[in-house]
């Protein structure tokens, strides 16, 4: 009976012993389970206001070289995209109906120069058998008239000359300024005139952005905006700002066309490539959180806020309204105070209201 008794009061004593550890451990249990995190304080910092729109970069100088004269293309000395020298012959047209008018109207001034010389020497013997008294008044008169008419005949002939040999300068096409030829649609053989476009020559480095801003935003268009051109891909290509703002709206667009120039080399830009212009409009302080912070459930943005609660620091699940990026950050609109301690690791795990414990930045 003893035995059975002393058995007894172990059992008691040892479910004693239990229930007093069992009420110890929820504090203990909870520390154990609440997560290590670390947490970013949310600060304020400068975020640009922006507008991204296509743009067009254009040389400042491009040329579209068209014949003066027809004919038939007897030569094509260069190669689409071949740079080339101010002056530099280009293409050839087929100048020997012009030649032949050159031959032609130097025979006639040579005619028309004999003539002049031959009445030159005769006013001249006129002038002194006038002086002699041995021809009359009239007579020195007539020959006076005849060589008029001889110079002015032969200083027309000289000019018409010129004319036309400058004419077969029109027969070379050559390079308006230093550039890089486009492309040379026509061929040798080729009839072409003054409506047929032979080629291009665009100016090298010397770059612009051509961007058509809608009207709505007219009362913020001025010049020296700030505009950051990157390709498609998104990679900045170069930074700079407004130039140029075009006093009427365009009606085809219906947009207000602002320029900024580049700076680029051909390697990365070239004449009437497509690109993306980031208009910024000002910078205002916002609040800025990492972009590892922020989950996405169904279309909305969350972060996890670290809030004590009861004496715990807990995950809060906190919707916010993102805006620009800031380099790997993301500028909040609504959602977040400067000071609240988001977290910004293991957010995959958490779930609103889990215990964390928070280790910094």
């Amino acid at each position: 009976m003893k035995r059975i008794f002393s058995i007894y009061c172990a059992g008691i004593l040892t479910l004693a012993s239990g229930c007093q550890q069992k009420q110890a451990d929820p504090a203990a249990g909870a520390r154990m389970q609440a997560m290590p995190v670390k947490t970013f304080a949310v600060v304020l910092a400068p975020v640009a206001q922006s507008s991204q729109y296509v743009a067009t970069i254009k040389s400042r100088r491009s040329a579209t070289l068209q014949p003066q004269v027809s004919g038939r293309l007897t030569q094509i000395l260069v190669r689409s995209g071949e740079r080339v020298r101010s002056g530099q012959p280009l293409m050839s047209i087929d100048a020997q109906p012009q030649l032949a008018t050159v031959q032609a109207q130097r025979a006639t001034e040579q005619q028309k120069k004999a003539l002049f010389d031959y009445n030159a020497i005769e006013l001249e013997r006129q002038h002194k058998l006038f002086d002699a008294g041995v021809t009359s008044r009239d007579a020195y008169d007539q020959e006076q008239q005849a060589y008029n008419n001889s110079k002015a005949d032969y200083e027309a002939a000289v000019a018409l000359r010129k004319t036309q040999e400058e004419q077969l300068a029109y027969y070379t096409i050559r390079a308006p300024f230093d550039g890089i030829v486009g492309d040379i649609p026509v061929h040798v053989g080729d009839y072409v005139s003054s409506s047929t476009m032979l080629t291009t020559v665009d100016e090298v480095g010397d770059l612009e952005a051509y961007i058509y801003v809608p009207t709505d935003r007219a009362s913020q268009v001025r010049l020296g905006l700030n505009v950051e051109i990157s390709d498609t891909n998104g990679k900045l290509l170069d930074k700079t700002r407004v130039d140029f703002l075009s006093p009427q709206v365009d009606p085809t667009l219906q947009g207000i066309l602002v320029k900024a120039p580049v700076h680029s080399s051909e390697e990365i830009m070239r004449n009437a490539q497509m690109v993306k212009a980031r208009v910024i409009w000002s910078s205002a302080p916002m609040a800025v959180i990492p972009v590892l912070a922020v989950t996405r459930q169904g279309g909305q943005s969350f972060v996890f806020v670290a809030r004590q609660v009861n004496g715990h620091m807990v995950a809060a699940e906190t919707p916010v309204t993102l805006g620009e990026t800031v380099g790997n950050s993301y500028s909040v609109l609504s959602g977040l105070s400067p000071g609240d301690n988001v977290i910004v690791s293991s957010t995959q795990f958490l779930v609103n209201g889990m215990p964390v414990l928070p280790l910094g930045a």
